[in-house]
Order: C-alpha cells, then structure tokens, then sequence
C-alpha cells in the first residue's frame, strides 16, 4: 500500500476505494459508510485496499 493510498484512505476514503477499485458496489459500499460516519468509511477503504 503506497503512502498516497494511506492519505487517502484516512481523509477521503470514497475516493481511495475509486482509484484502486473504479465505480462498483465496493466504491458504492464506501460512500455509504462515509455518509454514515467517518470511521466506519475508512475502516472499509482500509480493509478493501490491502
């Protein structure tokens, strides 16, 4: 995981999910669970993008 993917994944993890994974239900996961909370959204990209 490069140190771009971290950042990412901590402040916008939508985003990071997008760039490794394009637009799908995981991208679609992602959003939800930002929109929901912050933590649970990066635990997600975390978890996605190992």
């Amino acid at each position: 995981m490069s140190l771009l993917t971290i950042i990412l994944n901590i402040l916008l993890p939508p985003l990071a999910v997008f760039m490794n994974h394009g637009v799908g239900a995981t991208f679609l996961v992602s959003i939800v669970l930002t929109l929901i909370g912050w933590i649970p959204g990066v635990i997600h990209a975390f978890i996605v993008n190992q």
